[in-house]
């Protein structure tokens, strides 16, 4: 498959998956004037704030990532930092807390997605519904989830990225995107349930064993990954090729929200604007949620019912050993693509 065909497929992909400034007003052709929520701009300028004060700490190279972003509201679409947008955009005028040009055009996605992929002019785009509408609920989780997006947009401009994407052989023919959501793994079957379980019992046991001991910390790490080595002798090459696949692109995603929420609770103040927004809670309570539910996750997985969705806290949870037992292993994650397993090996060493 040629590089175009496996960026369609991502692409596609991505979408079955699944803000210019104040109250700026544009006038598009004869029609009225176009007006953008006030609230939806300082959500937007929040998320740009946090990932210019904290994402390359967090990881190196992270700023170069494109940042475009498009919001769907009931109505009408709003385009921001984007290079190359496409002919069905009016231009609103600049913003330059918001990276300068803005432009707008009728609604076409829908309002709760919460994706990135090349939506418009082939960029890597988030695409991104008002926190009512979607999954985020929240302006705080929502900025969050908008930085989790941000992570895709830099794990997909990484070079060879799609290449090495199309080299995992898991599309068995498929160029309409849909084998990464829809991959036949194994969820239904009782043995893989059970080892599965298992498997994630070890690593949540892992998880909860003192920082300080780095002894114990190993010894929970080697039986994790025995475990994991059980749960790979169940399912073909494909199937744990596939799950790694998960682990390491949505998995390590969850992860930096979690991160991002930590980092943003020392030494950062969100803007004035964002912070008047009635729902806003604090960054340190969105971190001590997202923990309690990947502790809950690990606990109380049902891979048949959860499917896919499930390996986004194991890979969560894996990243999070990494941090304890080797601090450097994020200068060798794009390195590692697409399976974090060699870099918990190498941790689990005495």
């Amino acid at each position: 498959m040629q590089r175009a065909s496996v960026r369609r497929v991502v692409i596609q992909a991505i979408v079955a998956c699944l803000v210019v400034g104040g109250r700026m007003s544009i006038a598009h052709g004869a029609q009225a004037q176009v007006t953008m929520p006030a609230d939806d701009r300082a959500r937007l300028v929040e998320a740009f704030r946090l990932a210019d004060a904290i994402g390359d700490r967090l990881w190196k190279g992270w700023s170069t990532a494109p940042f475009a972003v498009l919001l769907v509201t009931p109505e009408r679409e709003f385009l921001v930092r984007h290079p190359r947008p496409s002919g069905d955009f009016v231009a609103v005028g600049t913003d330059p807390q918001l990276g300068g040009s803005v432009l707008a055009r009728p609604r076409q996605f829908e309002v709760g997605l919460l994706a990135s992929f090349p939506a418009v002019g082939g960029v890597p785009t988030i695409v991104i519904g008002q926190p009512a509408n979607t999954a985020a609920k929240r302006s705080t989780a929502w900025v969050l989830t908008m930085l989790h997006e941000h992570f895709h947009q830099w794990q997909t401009s990484q070079p060879g990225y799609y290449d090495r994407v199309n080299a995992l052989g898991l599309a068995r023919g498929d160029t309409s995107g849909g084998w990464m959501l829809n991959y036949a793994f194994p969820y239904g079957e009782t043995g893989v349930q059970v080892q599965f379980a298992a498997m994630c019992a070890r690593l949540n046991e892992a998880l909860q064993a003192p920082g300080s001991d780095r002894g114990a910390s190993v010894a929970t790490l080697r039986a994790y990954l025995e475990a994991k080595r059980a749960l790979a002798a169940l399912v073909s090459g494909d199937d744990y090729r596939y799950m790694n696949f998960q682990l390491w692109q949505e998995g390590v995603s969850r992860y930096t929200e979690l991160l991002v929420a930590d980092l943003a609770t020392a030494g950062y103040t969100p803007s004035a604007a964002f912070a008047a927004l009635p729902d806003v809670t604090r960054y340190a309570s969105e971190g001590e949620a997202l923990r309690h539910r990947l502790a809950v996750q690990l606990g109380t997985v049902k891979l048949g019912e959860m499917r896919r969705t499930a390996f986004y806290a194991v890979g969560a949870a894996e990243a999070l050993l990494l941090d304890r037992l080797d601090p450097s292993w994020r200068g060798r994650y794009t390195a590692s693509a697409f399976s974090l397993d060699g870099l918990l090996e190498t941790a689990a060493r005495p």
